[in-house]
């Protein structure tokens, strides 16, 4: 059809590219901002004034809004097509009041065709050490894993509602040689003990840039209402990670320690990622996203700072 008959065709390129939400664009964010460049138009939500010069280097356009006001979203109506929502929780409660906002304002007009939530391993509780797919009955124990568990449903219940598409990402431990705190050098260099092989448990973790691309991934081949575990193929118990990190860095492998000891010795937050066991699966990931992993292994990915 030619341009001059299309409703599309005579509009500018920018008016004519899918429009993105961005709500949380930090580190991750701004790395799915890089695999988007140039095929849509990405806007970002900030609280933070002083966050605009840099996501517009990033070539995005930023929103001033505020999670915690919900009168200061519902700009946020109708103004694009596919929303990816990576807004932590407060640090309080049991709910998350800052997605139930974010929702009410998207359901004044025009619905998101796609929303992509993303989530944290840790809805899934201590499973163990045993194998964990998406269809494994959630079990959060911490108040952080209870926010997020809420905010799935509430998404998963919007999508129903709505008719809009939602994909909820469960994420484990993100790293990267790039990412602020991204790398366990300091840990290493502080010489923290981890526990007794009897005692360790399973942790899984995705790089940075893998997670990224399976939040773009989602935004246009997620499945209506559907849960995918994101992680890489490495399947390490903690212990092992800080060691085979230690090896890669040229630094002394942290000492080992009873359960028992760490209780002593070991913060309360330390003590929370030691006290859950579980390796996910990822070929739902795989399979229907279709995201080959650029660093399937920690080895891999932690290598890049070398």
């Amino acid at each position: 059809m030619p341009s001059n008959q299309s409703p599309l065709g005579a509009l500018p390129a920018r008016f004519r590219r899918p429009r993105v939400l961005i709500i949380g664009c930090g580190d991750v964010g701004v790395r799915a901002v890089r695999e988007l460049q140039g095929k849509v138009t990405v806007r970002a939500l900030t609280s933070q004034r002083s966050r605009a010069p840099a996501l517009r280097a990033a070539g995005v356009t930023p929103l001033w809004g505020n999670l915690d006001r919900p009168q200061t979203l519902r700009r946020l109506a109708g103004l694009a097509q596919r929303v990816l929502h990576l807004a932590p929780p407060a640090t309080v409660g049991y709910q998350d009041e800052r997605t139930r906002a974010l929702l009410r304002a998207l359901h004044l007009r025009g619905v998101p065709q796609t929303l992509v939530y993303g989530s944290t391993s840790g809805v899934y509780g201590d499973c163990e050490g045993a194998w964990v797919d998406e269809t494994r009955t959630l079990c959060a124990t911490t108040p952080r894993a209870q926010r997020r568990a809420d905010a799935e449903a509430r998404v998963r219940f919007f999508g129903h509602s709505s008719g809009t598409a939602v994909s909820v990402l469960r994420i484990p431990g993100i790293y990267a040689p790039n990412r602020e705190g991204g790398t366990p050098v300091e840990r290493l260099r502080k010489g923290l003990p981890v526990l007794d092989a009897q005692d360790d448990v399973y942790t899984n973790h995705i790089h940075a840039d893998d997670l990224a691309r399976a939040c773009v991934l989602a935004l246009w081949r997620g499945k209506p209402q559907r849960i995918y575990n994101v992680n890489d193929d490495s399947a390490l118990r903690m212990g092992d990670y800080f060691d085979a990190a230690a090896a890669l860095y040229g630094l002394p492998v942290p000492p080992r320690i009873s359960r028992a000891r760490a209780q002593v010795e070991l913060g309360a937050m330390q003590l929370s990622f030691m006290s859950e066991s579980r390796r996910m699966v990822n070929t739902r990931m795989k399979q229907e996203l279709r995201l080959r992993l650029r660093y399937p292994t920690i080895q891999e990915g932690l290598s890049g700072s070398l």
